[in-house]
């Protein structure tokens, strides 16, 4: 088992899906700090150069990603995929739904994950999240909602099919 560390979670090589690494949208990505935030930016595998979520020149083989990244040569913190209007694949990002310290989910993600009958579901970097990735569109290629209990906010819901990047960890739920 291939596991290294990014932030909260290791990267589990092998428990990503045949079906993406197939496809040549790979990026590595790195950590910045961004109006006082921290935010993760995509660059192309083996190079300094940011990659593009929307522009395919600037990804790579899923191999080429994982090599960049192993080498650290630059030093990256993870993989991530490119989602594009050529694939068939939807990720969906729940933010602030897991306790990273004992896994716990909060009821409303819960009820999202519950839905899905096929498909790829991943711990995100930081342990506070899950990624969903299953075959499908997102109308408009994307959509973004917070999530609100009593109308207190409590996490946030993303999908998107296209001109988005999605980190991976390999760390199925």
């Amino acid at each position: 088992m291939i596991k290294e560390t990014i932030g909260a979670i290791a990267l589990i090589v092998e428990n990503i899906p045949k079906q993406l690494t197939e496809r040549p949208q790979w990026v590595c990505w790195r950590l910045e700090e961004r109006d006082d935030k921290e935010t993760k930016v995509p660059y192309t595998p083996g190079t300094l150069r940011r990659a593009s979520s929307t522009d395919l020149m600037t990804w790579r083989t899923f191999s080429e990603a994982l090599g960049a990244y192993g080498r650290s040569e630059p030093p990256y913190d993870g993989i991530g995929y490119a989602f594009c209007s050529a694939d068939p694949f939807v990720g969906i990002d729940l933010d602030k739904c897991r306790d990273p310290e004992d896994g716990e989910i909060t009821e409303w993600a819960q009820k999202i994950i519950d839905r899905v009958q096929e498909g790829y579901i991943e711990v995100s970097p930081s342990g506070r999240g899950i990624h969903v990735i299953v075959e499908g569109t997102a109308r408009g290629g994307g959509m973004r909602k917070k999530v609100r209990v009593n109308e207190e906010v409590v996490g946030e819901i993303e999908m998107y099919s296209r001109e988005r990047f999605f980190t991976i960890t390999g760390e199925v739920l």
